[in-house]
């Protein structure tokens, strides 16, 4: 018998404490992007200020990086010296509109942009003209109203994979088309999980500053923790998931969750809507080195958590634990 000295969630006073706190910042933050977004749809310096331009194409990949297009015959001052300009506050980034000519269609003023460093908050698009004269003016940009988006898997907006940053184009006053930049929380990231014969190895990474710690494995319903082995890399880690402690904390089948510190694991960096439907795992048989049979299945939540469901059957297999370790074997060789 398998001994195991559980421990639980955290009282919920404390659970209560810290929901509120992240409720306060959470709360601040977004008033804080509402005033900004006011903030950025204003008109400033009308005399040098054109009428907002309707992009051909206007789009971000992965929050890093940002593609534009324009008609050239819609600027009134003609397309030299054309530039995009991303502001915040005092920061500026500047990229040159390149002008594009394509048989049978009209000419277009397009760039490509790489984000990076952009800070918690919200910045402006704005495309900077030069006339014949060296007048210079600036016009906003707008999205064209497309409508419902359609039902896919995937989101329309994706985080950083490396970084986490989420960056989208959203919508501020006077229908000025704004870029929106949220940091993201810590995050314990999976990056994939490995199942053998004996056992499911998780390999992930830490994002935003997060901290190395401990791993374990939390069964729903009652809370009790398994502590789980973990190797670390600098900011990567992989994970032994403790079948053996798991199946052996009690009878009948259970789902444990993880936690690699005080961050769940999971697949979180993505813009994929239900990772439960996309990322089907089936059920698998481990036969572990101690000698006991588990029947497990690794999967992920439709919220892109990390989880296992696992069932003891040592007792019930018809198969012997030998004939299993020697497959087990042969399959991690």
């Amino acid at each position: 018998m398998r001994h195991l000295a559980p421990r639980f969630a955290p009282p919920p006073l404390a659970r209560r404490l810290l929901t509120t706190a992240r409720s306060t910042r959470s709360t601040a933050r977004s008033i804080r992007f509402r005033l900004e977004r006011a903030a950025a749809g204003r008109v400033r310096g009308a005399g040098r200020t054109g009428p907002l331009l309707t992009p051909v194409h206007l789009s971000l990949r992965d929050s890093r990086t940002l593609n534009l297009a324009l008609a050239a015959d819609r600027l009134p001052e003609g397309p030299e010296g054309a530039r995009l300009l991303i502001t915040r506050g005092p920061r500026r980034f500047a990229v040159p509109l390149v002008h594009e000519r394509h048989t049978g269609a009209a000419p277009l003023l397009t760039a490509t942009a790489t984000l990076r460093g952009m800070r918690d908050g919200v910045w402006r698009l704005t495309v900077e003209t030069q006339g014949a004269r060296g007048r210079v003016r600036r016009h906003g940009l707008t999205t064209a109203d497309v409508g419902a988006a359609p039902a896919t898997p995937t989101a329309p907006h994706a985080p950083d994979p490396l970084t986490g940053t989420l960056v989208r184009v959203v919508r501020a006053r006077g229908g000025r088309a704004v870029l929106q930049a949220t940091r993201s929380l810590p995050r314990a990231e999976l990056v994939r999980f490995v199942p053998r014969g004996d056992g499911i190895t998780v390999h992930g990474r830490l994002v935003a500053g997060a901290a190395p710690g401990g791993a374990e494995a939390v069964r729903r319903r009652d809370g009790v923790v398994v502590p789980a082995e973990v190797d670390w890399q600098g900011g990567a880690f992989a994970l032994r998931v403790p079948l053996d402690a798991m199946a052996g904390a009690g009878s009948g089948q259970w789902v444990w969750d993880f936690r690699v510190g005080a961050l769940p694991l999971g697949r979180w960096l993505s813009d994929v809507r239900d990772p439960s439907a996309s990322y089907p795992t089936p059920f698998r048989v481990f036969a572990l080195p101690g000698g006991a049979v588990v029947r497990a299945h690794a999967h992920f939540t439709a919220s892109g958590a990390f989880a296992v469901t696992c069932l003891d059957i040592t007792a019930t297999t018809g198969v012997t634990t030998d004939a299993l370790a020697v497959a087990a074997t042969e399959e991690t060789s």
